[in-house]
């Protein structure tokens, strides 16, 4: 089979682009003069050697690291304590700034040094614009995932603390909490005042646009339909549809995630004269949540972008943990987040042997349940799911709605696309069916946690009237079908489905809409009115329309030309 689905989607852009340390360095000696300040500020997870060696070429008087200026790892340690908790996996999400990790008397030390100095000056690292005024600042950006590849070679440290030996989770767990809170907010700060974005993603290849050039793709990309960049991930649970379908390495043992629409998380792609520029897709929402989000969004929801979409695949494979997703309540006490993963499970692909497990079978007596989930988490007994959770068999495009609260998981032989509001990892798993996990360690068990936030109402008669294919038709004509398939009144995402082998037209409504072709080869998005250029959508592709494009036409293309295809559609509920 001949995959269609496009693992790197790029935004075609003109502007100024240069590829190369020479050439960067050319750049940069050009715009400055022997006498000026150049700071180079930073994310964490880029490579501080190379960007020592590489911005040693300007030969300054003065070269800075502002991790010399910070406090030292034992003071950073105390600041931020109180949000890395002593759980193994929850903290608390942070509200320290990042001026908070500079030391007074080492900053003003640094600034005295800097005033005095004859020659040119450069200031490396997180914070760099907080040190000095520069003449010219640049931004060494990081995606998000690309940083996690790196905390998983060891090759990244935290912020203001070399916590890279440390195992993967505390890594993820410091940057999910602190660090990347941190230097988000910081980086919201600054965008108008940077004159350069650096893309370091590829070491030793470096590649450098200029603000306007930067400002013309986010205002294309928040115009426009657009894709992030997918990332795929082996599971303990996971299976071989993906690899076949989306032509991943065949190498890998399974792929169990499919990521390809966490903005914060996912890259976003500008094809410039042929070279590809990668940076944090997170920056389009922090510079255009008006135009991406819909003004009614970004007032609730500020600049998070609250949709996921993201595929679980258990073909071959297992079923996922028996889990639940915390209550907005108890993620607001113990999380310090503003609203809960709330999600669903929509059935790209099943075999016959498919099925998920929700909700509790009738009168199911929790005392006893927990009683049995808190053994087996200590090892002393086999958990029985089918005793207390409903099985249920399903096909291909079902779709289960899945409320904080809910007991529930996949099970194998399935790809689910889930549906979900954004706010990752807070997954309480119950049981996880005596299984290790990739790194041949057993995966921590929140029976603890999660018996505070099941919901006991959800027995066999709700589940099957409220959380299963509660699909009803909006609206049909020759050749098209809307039907609302979801989310379940608690959850603030709506989703619909088009049956369509005509062109059919939606309206983003004031919110960002996403999408998925869940059947059929290839559609084609277009404007009515040719405010955008037509984008083209093949099989299990993620897209996103933004708030501001309005009104929005969909087709059948290539291969599905006169044939049937299928989207289903999240929104905000507004």
């Amino acid at each position: 089979m001949v995959s269609t689905y496009k693992k790197k989607p790029a935004i075609n852009l003109d502007g100024f682009a240069v590829k190369g340390w020479d050439a960067i360095i050319a750049v940069l000696t050009k715009q400055s003069n022997s006498n000026g300040i150049i700071a180079i500020d930073c994310y964490t997870g880029i490579s501080q050697e190379e960007l020592e060696t590489q911005f040693g070429q300007l030969k300054p008087d003065i070269f800075l690291q502002t991790s010399d200026l910070f406090i030292s790892e034992a003071d950073v340690a105390a600041l931020t304590d109180r949000f890395m908790t002593e759980d193994t996996l929850f903290g608390y999400n942070s509200n320290i700034t990042l001026d908070e990790y500079f030391d007074e008397k080492k900053l003003e030390c640094a600034r005295e040094a800097i005033a005095a100095s004859n020659g040119g000056v450069i200031v490396l690292g997180p914070g760099a614009r907080l040190v000095v005024d520069a003449d010219i600042l640049v931004y060494a950006d990081m995606p998000r995932w690309e940083i996690q590849q790196r905390m998983r070679k060891r090759q990244a440290k935290g912020l203001g603390i070399d916590n890279s030996k440390a195992p993967f989770s505390h890594q993820y767990k410091r940057g999910l909490f602190n660090d990347w809170r941190v230097l988000d907010k910081y980086k919201r700060s600054i965008y108008s005042n940077v004159d350069y974005w650096l893309d370091t993603v590829v070491p030793n290849e470096p590649k450098m646009i200029d603000r306007q050039t930067f400002y013309a793709g986010m205002d294309k990309a928040a115009a426009s339909p657009f894709r992030v960049v997918p990332f795929f991930d082996p599971a303990p649970w996971g299976g071989q549809w993906m690899k076949d379908e989306f032509a991943l390495d065949a190498s890998k043992v399974n792929y169990g995630w499919g990521f390809d629409c966490v903005p914060e998380e996912n890259s976003l792609l500008f094809n410039i004269d042929n070279m590809v520029f990668e940076m944090p897709a997170v920056n389009l929402v922090y510079t255009k949540s008006g135009e991406v989000l819909g003004k009614p969004v970004e007032a609730r929801f500020g600049k998070d972008f609250p949709i996921r979409f993201d595929f679980l695949d258990t073909v071959g494979g297992g079923n996922l943990s028996l889990q639940v997703h915390p209550t907005t309540q108890y993620a607001r006490d113990h999380f310090g987040l503003h609203y809960t993963q709330d999600e669903s499970y929509y059935i790209m692909d099943a075999k016959e042997d498919a099925h998920v497990y929700l909700g509790f079978k009738k009168d199911v007596d929790r005392n006893v349940m927990i009683n049995e989930l808190e053994k087996a988490e200590r090892g002393e007994l086999v958990f029985d799911a089918e005793k207390y959770v409903n099985k249920i068999p399903t096909k291909k495009h079902d779709h289960f709605l899945i409320p904080a609260g809910t007991i529930h998981c996949s099970g194998i032989n399935a790809v689910v696309l889930e549906i979900s509001s954004t706010p990752n990892l807070f997954t309480f798993k119950l049981w996880d069916w005596q299984r290790l996990g990739l790194d041949g360690k057993p995966r921590p068990i929140n029976v603890q946690r999660g018996k505070q936030v099941l919901d006991w109402n959800c027995d066999t008669d709700y589940t099957k009237t409220q959380l299963v294919n509660n699909v009803q038709v909006v609206d049909k004509g020759d050749g098209w079908m809307e039907e609302k398939t979801g989310l379940h009144k608690s959850e603030f995402i709506e989703t619909r489905r088009h049956t369509f082998s005509v062109p059919v037209t939606h309206d983003t409504q004031d919110s960002v809409n996403v999408l998925n072709l869940v059947d059929g080869d290839e559609i084609i998005v277009e404007s009515p009115t040719g405010a955008f250029d037509p984008m083209i959508i093949h099989y299990a592709e993620t897209f996103i329309i933004p708030a501001a494009v309005g009104t929005y036409r969909i087709r059948p293309h290539g291969a599905s030309t006169g044939k049937t295809c299928m989207t289903i559609k999240a929104s905000v509920r507004i």
